[in-house]
């Protein structure tokens, strides 16, 4: 599997990485064989991130992933994140040392190889969502005393929030990483916003994170399982799942998925997913791009997805709003 520089970390990472949180619920939800399978597949078939947080099942996508790593002792970067709530703002450095240190003994590891702080980014402070100035000059200190530390080599950011914010971030220099809302229903992370799309600016932050020499981690790739054409979800799964940068309801993430189904064939993918796939992997400012899986079938799906390699460019101009044959 190709593998692309994760920034200035040193490290190079699969183009597709392994998501273990709760929006495909295997590594949340599912059978202890199968969570196993999954994850030697996955590493033999060359994936070598894996993406967790201790939110994802109150903590139970840590524990299956730390029995499992445990067991099979792969080579392979780890990431995982923290959510800070109003209260924990009192002693930022102690909620963020407490909460890796959780995480840590979940996952059966005395460190992890990135850490990332998984709050929307805002201008006003409001429980969940945090302050982008705290976020700079209260958590980025705490983060860069655990480097120290050596309880995790990295420190990143969710790039969930308020654009203006996000941005912000991103061109502090601070993060070595950040997990970038990327895909073809809302590209605007990488180029233009289509003109009459619904959702957020993202502002080409693409650009923003190569400048800063940033390894970039797509999520959302598809739009919380929306490009895959369909409202119908597995058992494992998250059933209900907001959309984040896009169509107010994932109803219409699903409206405007089915919208692309012609370039399907065009593109000669084999499905919507696929094709959506592929187009996060067209964008070489992209290090990783995380999918959540159910099922071992939907990690053979993606592995397929990405041995296909980018999207023509005459596909990528017709998915973010330009057709070749006109312009």
């Amino acid at each position: 599997m190709q593998t692309r520089r994760f920034g200035r970390t040193g490290l190079d990472l699969s183009v597709l990485g392994f998501g273990a949180g709760a929006v495909g619920g295997l590594m949340t939800k599912g059978a202890v064989a199968d969570q196993e399978r999954a994850i030697a597949r996955a590493v033999d078939q060359g994936i070598n991130y894996i993406d967790t947080a201790s939110t994802y099942g109150n903590g139970e996508s840590e524990k299956n992933l730390g029995r499992v790593l445990k067991a099979l002792k792969p080579r392979i970067v780890l990431g995982t994140k923290f959510r800070l709530k109003a209260k924990d703002r009192k002693n930022v450095a102690a909620f963020v040392a407490q909460s890796l240190d959780e995480s840590l003994q979940r996952l059966q590891r005395d460190h992890v190889d990135l850490l990332q702080l998984h709050n929307p980014l805002v201008a006003k402070d409001a429980d969940d969502h945090l302050d982008v100035d705290i976020a700079l000059n209260e958590v980025v200190p705490a983060l860069q005393a655990l480097v120290k530390a050596g309880k995790t080599r990295f420190i990143g950011f969710s790039g969930v929030g308020e654009p203006a914010a996000l941005l912000k971030a991103a061109d502090s220099g601070a993060f070595d990483t950040m997990q970038v809302v990327y895909n073809a229903l809302n590209p605007s992370a990488g180029g233009a916003l289509p003109k009459g799309a619904p959702g957020l600016d993202y502002g080409r932050v693409l650009e923003r994170t190569k400048a800063k020499d940033m390894g970039t981690i797509v999520i959302r790739a598809l739009a919380g399982g929306a490009l895959a054409g369909t409202a119908e979800r597995h058992p494992l799964a998250m059933q209900t799942v907001p959309p984040i940068g896009s169509a107010p309801d994932f109803a219409g993430d699903v409206a405007r998925a089915k919208a692309l189904e012609p370039l399907v064939r065009e593109s000669g993918s084999a499905s919507l997913a696929e094709m959506a796939q592929r187009f996060v992997i067209s964008n070489p400012n992209v290090t990783t791009m995380l999918v959540g899986y159910s099922t071992l079938d939907q990690l053979d799906q993606a592995i397929a997805a990405v041995a296909k390699g980018p999207l023509s460019v005459e596909i990528l101009r017709q998915i973010n709003g330009t057709d070749p044959k006109t312009d």
